[in-house]
């Protein structure tokens, strides 16, 4: 009599590689505007927002709250979405466009504004496709 060995192969959706992925992004995206406002600020761009200075510490610091915001986004769509890496993308390109609007209309000089949507873009630049290579295609359910 030969005994016959079944195995059922369960898969749990792991968020560690996006979260992973999502944190280092962050972390350099954080170093990244911050550099960019500091070096702005060096050539003479104020960083005066509404007559209030902007510290370059307070880039990093806004960077990492909504990269954060974008990496759980993606944890989320990843358990949840049918297509999770073309919604988070989606999802993100909208997002960071909306977030120029505040820019735009800051009470600030026209090299304010613009570093201020530089700093956007370049975060956006790096967390964005970095956590979406992690984000699978399409879930298999």
């Amino acid at each position: 009599m030969t005994a016959t060995l079944t195995t059922t192969a369960t898969t749990r959706r792991s968020t560690g590689p996006i979260t992973g992925a999502g944190l280092a992004a962050t972390a350099v995206a954080a170093l990244a505007t911050s550099t960019v406002a500091a070096a702005g600020s060096a050539a003479g761009i104020s960083l005066d927002v509404s007559g209030a200075p902007i510290p370059v510490s307070g880039f990093a610091v806004l960077t990492v709250v909504f990269s954060l915001v974008g990496v759980a986004l993606a944890a989320v769509l990843a358990r949840r979405a049918r297509q999770p890496r073309s919604t988070f993308v989606r999802t993100t390109v909208v997002l960071t466009a909306l977030s120029l609007v505040p820019d735009l209309v800051a009470d600030a000089s026209g090299d304010t504004r613009v570093l201020l949507m530089v700093t956007h873009l370049v975060a956006a630049a790096i967390v964005v496709p970095t956590v979406a290579r992690r984000l699978p295609a399409a879930r298999r359910d």
